[in-house]
């Protein structure tokens, strides 16, 4: 058969846009491309290689592969979350520590499910009372699992694993950790951790393409699923684990071109390795805030209670300022932001991951300073 090859004239460029928002991230061109792929069909083990080769290296970053193991879902990282929420349902309480959207969005999923839960609240905008933490779960002595979120994309405050896995283990409490926007930016040590499930997706930190939920577990804490009822048909976290050991394909039909790309991601993190990126990433967020504060903003969060990800700042207290017309004016100049995710509080998010670095953030700077500058003089109003 004649072979059809797919060509892109010499002069074919992709756009590139800087992502402020908080995921989708900006990706490489090298990670883009790698979505144009010969068509395939997700049962041949050509792609069952590649989604081998993923769960392996996910689990890695994290953990050993032999105490660990990673089972993907086509979706977005809620999918993930739910996953892991309605499969650990087995009729004891799980208990909620609730300091952000996203683990009020843990809450949302388990009053669906209609499931027994202790929803313990911690303050949006400041670090967790541990001690609190400690004394509440000992009123508590039928939990089985703690359910939390490690950074809260809201905001960008992030949450002490280490001591919130320590106080778990005092309490024979298994760990359930929504790590959507930590994974691949921030060490995590999920064995040290003492974390039972930690939730990720393909397209924060790991700058890769969105469409891809998976959930990192331990293999024990999978197999006391085994015999607890379904309560989704294609969420089925136990199931679809199993399924992929047996066969390495999922239930239902994957993501295709998205994996491929989420492949090349991965690859590119690991040449980076997650020390660096953090650094890289740290690097942008100082010279946002340190930019930021030059323009005269604040910031919702202290700095020590700050991820270095994600900065939640308070919106301008004047008249002419509108965020529909500033995300325009931006949008317009190849920048992306992000509205609050905090109800009781005027902000605005801007996120510093993805395949970007220190001289985007000073060009955003640059590009915000004009438009700051015309609202004062009322051209941006």
């Amino acid at each position: 058969m004649k072979e059809r090859l797919m060509k892109f004239g010499p002069d074919f460029k992709i756009r590139r846009n800087v992502l402020l928002n908080p995921g989708p991230a900006t990706t490489t061109d090298s990670v883009k491309m790698a979505q144009v792929v010969p068509d395939i069909c997700p049962r041949e083990k050509e792609f069952g290689d590649v989604m081998q080769f993923i769960v392996d290296e996910l689990t890695e970053l994290v953990a050993n592969r032999e105490e660990y193991t990673t089972v993907l879902f086509g979706g977005s990282g809620t999918a993930g979350v739910e996953a892991v929420l309605s499969s650990i349902l087995t009729g004891k309480k799980l208990f909620v520590l609730n300091n952000g959207a996203y683990s009020e969005r843990m809450c949302k999923i388990l009053r669906t499910y209609q499931a027994d839960f202790i929803e313990w609240k911690s303050d949006f905008i400041t670090a967790v009372d541990y001690d609190a933490l400690r004394q509440e779960l000992s009123r508590h002595p039928d939990v089985d699992y703690l359910c939390m979120v490690h950074h809260e994309t809201g905001t960008g405050l992030l949450n002490d694993l280490s001591e919130i896995g320590k106080i778990c283990k005092e309490h024979a409490v298994e760990l359930v950790v929504d790590a959507m926007s930590s994974f691949a930016a921030i060490p995590i040590d999920m064995p040290a951790m003492n974390i039972a499930f930690l939730i990720a997706s393909s397209n924060k930190n790991l700058q890769g393409m969105a469409g891809v939920a998976f959930v990192i577990a331990h293999r024990q804490a999978l197999e006391k699923l085994k015999e607890i009822p379904a309560r989704s048909f294609y969420l089925d976290l136990y199931a679809q684990h199993t399924y992929f050991e047996k066969t390495r394909q999922t239930r239902f039909t994957p993501p295709v071109q998205t994996l491929y790309a989420l492949k090349q991601a991965i690859l590119e993190t690991k040449e980076e390795t997650l020390p660096i990126r953090y650094q890289r990433y740290t690097q942008s967020w100082e010279t946002l805030t340190t930019g930021l504060r030059r323009l005269g903003f604040r910031f919702l969060l202290r700095d020590s209670d700050q991820s270095k990800l994600i900065t939640a700042i308070f919106e301008p207290d004047t008249k002419n300022y509108h965020f529909d017309t500033m995300h325009d004016f931006l949008y317009q100049h190849g920048f992306t932001i992000y509205p609050g995710k905090v109800s009781s509080y005027d902000t605005f998010r801007v996120a510093n991951i993805g395949a970007i670095d220190r001289t985007d953030i000073t060009e955003f700077l640059n590009v915000l300073q004009e438009y700051l500058e015309g609202m004062t003089r009322g051209e941006n109003s």
